[in-house]
């Protein structure tokens, strides 16, 4: 576990660019793939998004590297101001971090980090995709926001607790070697 502020801020770093590519990979291909393929008539999904300029958002078309450098400014903030603070404050108030499994605890961080990035991230989505060609519609944000949190939860579960969160404590053990 990360102990000082340099290496908590590494470690939000490392998992916010892996989770980051992850995620527009995973909204691009997964979730959207197939309805922009339908709406450019393409047969990959690269294809679409070129033959459309981009990547909506903020009501206009951006550059894959573009969405994922505005998704890692906010993820990153979010992750340092919110996600890490409080994830640990609740695993703390379920259980004795000297007296519980370091792996049991570490899986708790992790639940509650999905459990608080993922309303928070799928919230700041929202507004950045949201089809402001249609007007702005309170509710409709709202129902963009459920409907990216029950897409994102699933994915940022399994993945966090599976892939990602095991290979940035590996990279991470590497990195700080404690003697």
């Amino acid at each position: 576990m990360p102990s000082s502020k340099k290496e908590r801020a590494i470690f939000a770093l490392i998992t916010v660019i892996i989770t980051v590519h992850a995620y527009v990979f995973y909204s691009l291909y997964v979730v959207n793939g197939a309805t922009l393929m339908n709406l450019t008539e393409t047969n990959t999904v690269l294809k679409a998004i070129n033959s459309l300029g981009g990547v909506y958002m903020f009501g206009h078309y951006l550059p894959i590297w573009a969405v994922v450098l505005v998704e890692f400014c906010f993820a990153y903030l979010a992750e340092m101001l919110v996600g890490q603070p409080f994830s640990f404050k609740m695993a703390c108030r379920n259980f004795d971090i000297k007296k519980t499994n370091p792996v049991q605890f570490e899986t708790a961080v992790i639940c509650a980090t999905v459990g608080i990035m993922v309303p928070l991230m799928s919230f700041i989505t929202a507004f950045l995709y949201y089809p402001y060609y249609l007007g702005f519609n309170i509710l409709t944000l709202l129902a963009n926001w459920l409907k990216l949190i029950c897409f994102n939860f699933p994915f940022a579960y399994f993945s966090q607790l599976f892939f990602i969160q095991p290979f940035v404590r590996m990279l991470f053990k590497i990195i700080f070697k404690k003697k």
